[in-house]
């Protein structure tokens, strides 16, 4: 049985690396590889288990879609522009609280959408507009702007790899909102003191001829109220249990996008703007579902079992110290797929040691988005050198990110190894 099952899994390997030799793309791969397991298997093509497999995220592409659509709708508003804006002629003298409010504002988008690449479209390019005017030469730019989409995507409330992992264990997503939050702030804010320490005060008067221009009638007021309507939605559920409406991330987030919508000072397209965020999410459902289409069928086969099997028999000393390769090397290859192909029976794993799951799936969490920055994917990474604008060569990005890797992965791992003294977290 083992070896049949090797054999189907050796399969699935060798049709995805065929797949990416011949420059197919990653969701068409793993779709490809799903059908070759199973014909391997014996199954044929089992069009029962493909559907099924096909809606296994369906809810949490729903969380992408609106929460995306809400930020689209913000941005168009004019709302970052004058954030952005009004920040830099408050505090362009003043580098450290300036870079503060910087790491906030490339957090927001990511840790609302679950998606790194909305953090550098969103925020990403107007952002580098004031690191350049700064000083800070363009592949720093992009290492900050890259690391700190990672850590957004990561952080909560929608952090993709942890509900996927969650979603694989039948584990609530509850419990981490701090386990999340903590380390990707404060990681988040080491990266941008580290590689914009030598960063001047940044030249106004350039920078704001250059940032698209806010619209008339834009105040705080309308850039605060459609946020606070959906973290008071977030809220009321936990203050009122049982009588507040249970109304699902989905439904927040499009409260709030109308909130927008009916405040905003500049006149919307919201047909065209709903399109574009379709298009431009295409990509991440399309991995989404393929990726339940690979999970289902490599359950069908036996393909999974075999791999919890081999993790959890592994010395424990051998799993933690491979995790700073395998899980950024394992976004890489299968992007979110990782994470309910490896994360599950590595969480499994560390729960039956002992090990406090949640804060260890945090741990994990915030490796991951390390790999988007890796060939053959590197999907976030060439994003972020394309918005910016970066001539330079693409090494010259990663050769930044070297320093802030290694701090997230140290502390990914120590929130592993020390997730029992760090449960206290999960209560909070």
């Amino acid at each position: 049985m083992f070896t049949s099952t090797q054999i189907i899994l050796a399969v699935m390997v060798a049709v995805y690396i065929v797949a990416k030799v011949f420059k197919i793309s990653t969701e068409l791969s793993l779709f490809l590889a799903a059908i070759s397991g199973a014909l391997a298997g014996g199954a044929g093509i089992p069009a029962r288990h493909i559907v099924e497999g096909a809606f296994t995220y369906l809810d949490i592409c729903l969380i992408f879609i609106t929460a995306t659509l809400f930020m689209n709708l913000f941005k168009e508003s004019g709302g970052v522009a004058f954030v952005i804006r009004g920040i830099l002629t408050k505090f362009y003298r003043h580098k450290s609280i300036l870079f503060i409010l910087i790491t906030f504002l490339l957090l927001l988008p990511g840790a609302l959408t679950g998606a790194g690449s909305v953090t550098v479209l969103i925020t990403g390019g107007m952002i580098a507009v004031v690191l350049n005017y700064m000083g800070i030469p363009k592949p720093k730019t992009a290492a900050i702007i890259f690391i700190l989409a990672g850590l957004s995507a990561a952080a909560p409330p929608v952090s993709l790899w942890a509900m996927l992992t969650a979603a694989g264990v039948n584990m609530p997503y509850v419990g981490f909102f701090l386990p999340l939050l903590i380390p990707c702030i404060l990681l988040a804010l080491l990266t941008i003191f580290i590689l914009g320490w030598k960063a001047k005060p940044a030249n106004l008067e350039k920078a704001l001829q250059e940032l698209p221009a806010s619209p008339r009638g834009m105040n705080w007021l309308k850039i605060i109220l459609p946020f606070s309507v959906f973290f008071f939605l977030v809220v009321a559920g936990r203050i009122w249990p049982f009588s507040f409406p249970i109304l699902g991330l989905p439904l927040m987030f499009i409260i709030s996008a109308t909130v927008t919508i009916i405040i905003s000072p500049a006149k919307l397209n919201i047909l065209k703007i709903s399109r574009e965020t379709v298009e431009q999410l295409l990509p991440l459902i399309g991995t989404l579902t393929c990726v339940g289409i690979l999970v289902q069928i490599m359950t069908l086969t036996g393909v999974r079992g075999l791999i919890a099997i081999t993790v959890v028999t592994l010395p424990l000393t051998a799993v933690i110290l491979s995790m700073s390769v395998v899980l950024p090397v394992s976004e890489a290859v299968l992007m979110w797929g990782a994470a309910p192909v490896l994360g599950v029976p590595l969480v499994l794993l560390f729960n039956t040691i002992g090990l406090n799951p949640i804060i260890a799936l945090a741990g994990m969490s915030i490796i991951w988005p390390l790999g988007d920055a890796l060939p053959p994917t590197a999907i976030i990474g060439r994003l972020t050198k394309d918005t910016i604008g970066m001539k330079e060569p693409y090494s010259q990005m990663l050769k930044y990110c070297i320093i802030p890797a290694i701090l997230i992965i140290i502390a990914g791992i120590c929130m592993v190894l020390f997730s029992k003294e760090l449960s206290f977290l999960t209560m909070l």
